[in-house]
């Protein structure tokens, strides 16, 4: 009851939706004083690939006998998932017990009650990461960059996966207006590893790390990564050479998250933070990351994958023809309506013998009819069944041996899918 109580609260501070800057994760903080100046940071940013990133880089840091505290965004089924130190979700009696004390610091301290979700949940894991004494702490960035939470750090390490068109009604309709944001996190003096191809966003990266006397390196120039095979990858960087590296997670993509992982550990190596060759090896072979392209079910096949943007199904959409085999495909989609539906759709639905609209738990969602709508031009097949639950328990019913289900559009699709299958694997 005391932590459902807690997570109402929690929830309940995203009635002020998103309020960017610095200002009120500045004040939390600060009335915890201010346990971020303790932390040893690696922060990464970027639209897609970041949370695969800080996975990996997470554990290949353990395997290395770091403790590494992780903190992600969303969480697919639980809060406790964006809070976690060597793989170990932080404890339901640890969330209330901060919840309660940030809440009574913040009373104490008069601070107004217009800070988010997002600035509390940011204050609290580095507060806990603080108090547990990590080694390391990487931050991943909620959304844009130059005024999100996470930005009050002063990290070893910046890194910037890539830019593509997200969330653009906030960061800007142009790529160079959201890359601007997403610079934000690159600070004076602080390395930047990058990830992204695009001429102009180069250009934009390169002039902020002049202008802040950063040094910068990029994918493709300073250090390179070759998918050899599915899931495996040759790296080249300054120094390291690496064969036949394994990846624990599957889609063609990932090899270009590892590359950019890698090419960051080995700065991070140049600052006193090493590795063996030995835990690269293992901490990449190891990786989970639920809901990328996650297999939880293999007869029939159900698969998991939060593509909720271009880029993102563009990647669902080669890994479902070249890494999958199947007969038929049953796909179930739910969108945010603040996302590029159509462009997604067209990627997407054609691959699907069946595809059925639905709608997670989340004000922000696209009607499943709406969506449906858009998909009937694309696809052969297409349903409606609201619930996220009730769709994939339908979709197993009808499915063969060698069909695949997936569920897809969204991280809070995949979420609800994923905790439902969990509980009836429990049954």
């Amino acid at each position: 009851m005391e932590y459902r109580e807690t997570l109402a609260y929690l929830y309940g501070l995203e009635r002020f939706g998103m309020v960017f800057g610095l200002e009120n994760i500045s004040r939390l903080l600060r009335a915890l004083g201010d346990p971020h100046n303790d932390l040893k940071v690696i922060h990464i940013g970027g639209t897609n690939g970041k949370g695969s990133v800080c996975a990996m880089m997470a554990s290949i840091f353990q395997e290395g006998g770091y403790k590494v505290g992780l903190y992600t965004s969303p969480h697919l089924v639980d809060f406790t998932e964006r809070i976690q130190i060597n793989g170990a979700e932080i404890s339901w009696e640890d969330v209330v017990r901060l919840t309660d004390l940030l809440r009574r610091r913040v009373e104490e301290e008069s601070i107004p009650q217009r800070f988010t979700f997002f600035d509390f949940t940011t204050a609290m894991a580095i507060y806990y990461f603080s108090l547990q004494e990590v080694d390391l702490s990487i931050l991943e960035v909620g959304l844009g960059g130059r005024l999100d939470s996470t930005n009050i750090t002063s990290p070893l390490i910046a890194v910037i996966t890539n830019v593509e068109r997200d969330h653009f009604q906030i960061l800007g309709e142009r790529i160079e207006d959201i890359t601007r944001e997403k610079a934000g996190i690159i600070k004076r003096g602080i390395p930047l590893v990058s990830g992204v191809t695009q001429p102009e966003v180069i250009q934009i990266l390169e002039d902020e790390c002049s202008r802040k006397r950063a040094p910068m390196r990029l994918a493709g120039k300073d250090f390179w990564g070759e998918r050899i095979a599915p899931r495996t990858l040759n790296f080249r960087g300054r120094r390291w050479r690496l064969e036949e590296v394994k990846l624990g997670v599957a889609g063609s993509y990932q090899v270009d998250n590892a590359t950019v992982a890698l090419g960051a550990l080995e700065v991070l190596e140049e600052m006193g933070l090493g590795v063996s060759k030995k835990s690269v090896y293992e901490g990449l072979r190891k990786i989970l990351w639920p809901g990328r392209l996650e297999l939880v079910q293999r007869s029939p096949q159900i698969l998991l994958d939060g593509a909720h943007n271009y880029a993102g199904a563009r990647s669902l959409r080669e890994a479902l023809q070249e890494e999958f085999e199947y007969d038929r495909l049953f796909m179930i989609v739910g969108i945010m309506e603040d996302k590029e539906i159509p462009t997604i759709l067209t990627e997407l639905a054609p691959l699907a013998d069946l595809l059925v609209a639905s709608r997670p738990h989340n004000p922000r969602a696209m009607s499943p009819q709406k969506v449906a709508e858009i998909a009937r031009t694309h696809c052969k097949e297409v349903k409606v069944i609201e619930e996220v639950k009730d769709a994939v328990g339908k979709l197993r019913e009808v499915a063969q041996k060698d069909d695949l289900i997936i569920a897809t559009g969204s991280l809070f699709t995949v979420g609800e899918a994923r905790d439902y299958l969990l509980s009836k694997r429990g049954e």
